[in-house]
């Protein structure tokens, strides 16, 4: 997976970590390229857009989609806690009743935990949102029917430059979210019929 950093005075605690996230390994049902970081957000940033077999090349999967930031402010900013924040955004569609489900959030929530925990992914000040959009479609958009998807997004400050295993925790909640099966033991995949709380 190539990344390039803009500019040839990066920080070595920044180059560490970009060089970690070469040498991460997502799951091989995500096709995992490079983006434009932000750059108002930190002084130094590196962003990574991932798909679940995008059925199309350069657009977005019908199936999932994800994007993970790193930022680096050698201030280490109060509200970071530390020099490094990883932003990362996941989302993928659903069936309506899995989608009106109660408990949906609180599943999509802790898979991103237990995806961060099995990598062995070190990190602290953890915050987010998990969001279900339902919707309708009406006039041209009529065929479309209902239809249902789950957003997360979360942020969260690394307590080390080793950013592999946030990686690839971001790639397993995405295809989890996706309905691939999960490479985590004792996690379960998103029933048609019913999500529960384990």
């Amino acid at each position: 997976m190539p990344v390039t950093v803009a500019g040839s005075a990066a920080p070595p605690a920044f180059a560490s970590a970009v060089d970690a996230i070469r040498r991460s390994s997502p799951r091989a049902e995500l096709v995992v390229t490079e983006i434009g970081a932000p750059a108002r957000l930190a002084p130094y940033s590196v962003a990574l857009s991932a798909d679940v077999t995008p059925a199309r090349h350069d657009e977005d999967s019908d199936v999932g989609t994800g994007r993970f930031i790193l930022l680096h402010d050698p201030s280490a900013p109060d509200a970071w806690g530390g020099e490094f924040r990883v932003v990362c955004f996941v989302q993928a569609p659903l069936e309506t009743d899995i989608g009106t489900d109660p408990f949906l959030a609180d599943v999509a929530w802790s898979w991103l935990v237990d995806a961060l925990a099995a990598r062995g992914a070190r990190y602290h000040s953890l915050s987010g949102t998990a969001t279900k959009i339902l919707s309708t479609g009406y006039g041209e958009l009529a065929d479309q029917g209902d239809g249902a998807q789950i957003e997360l997004r979360a942020s969260w400050s690394p307590s080390d430059s080793e950013l592999s295993a946030h990686v690839e925790g971001w790639g397993e909640l995405l295809c989890m979210l996706a309905g691939l099966p999960p490479t985590i033991e004792g996690v379960t995949t998103l029933s048609s019929r019913r999500v529960g709380r384990e």
